[in-house]
């Protein structure tokens, strides 16, 4: 993957601000409220929980398989997903904080990052290998004469929300992810400590 942007530049700095203000949030959020508010009873279950699901650690994952909704012949089912998380031990929304950056090849085989913050739920209590989470940032590489195949792409830069599924074995992961109404993608990846 090599990178050849005139924007990549501001897609570094603009995501490191993201990255930045999303950990001072996240870090400010448990010291701001009463010991007896559900956000702290939340964080601190969270550090008190069994391997692997306390919540300090990274996720890194990979694309799997990938299907359109739509047959366009342009459309390429290989995206070569690089893909990092961090998972924060704070929580809002009674979700678990997280952010991270993705590197990738578009639905058009076009290099591709993704620079985001966002929040993880286990909303069932008895199965915390389950979760769903939602990541919203900022993604750029749509260029050319397919750069309009994403809303508000004019700059280059456009935002985006990504919503996922998924389901952990010990360390291992996998995920399904939407990409808007364009598809859908499987992953595998692990949590690190």
């Amino acid at each position: 993957m090599h990178f050849q942007f005139p924007c990549f530049r501001n897609v570094v700095v603009v995501g490191a601000a993201l990255l930045a203000s999303s950990v001072l949030l996240a870090q400010s959020a448990p010291h701001a409220v009463p010991a007896a508010d559900p956000m702290v009873a939340d964080w601190r279950r969270a550090w008190s929980a069994p391997e692997p699901w306390r919540t300090d650690r990274f996720y890194f994952q990979t694309s799997v398989a990938t299907v359109h909704f739509s047959s366009n012949p342009d459309h390429v089912n290989d995206q070569k997903l690089i893909y990092g998380e961090y998972r924060m031990p704070y929580y809002w929304l009674g979700g678990q904080w997280l952010a991270g950056a993705a590197f990738f090849d578009n639905s058009f085989g076009q290099d591709s990052q993704f620079v985001f913050g966002g929040l993880l739920w286990r909303p069932i209590e008895k199965a915390q290998e389950f979760y769903i989470k939602v990541a919203a940032g900022i993604l750029h590489g749509y260029r050319g004469e397919f750069r309009d195949k994403i809303p508000m792409n004019s700059s280059g830069i456009a935002p985006g929300i990504v919503p996922a599924v998924g389901y952990c074995y010990n360390r291992f992961c996998g995920e399904m992810i939407l990409f808007g109404g364009a598809g859908m993608m499987w992953t595998l990846g692990m949590t690190v400590p």
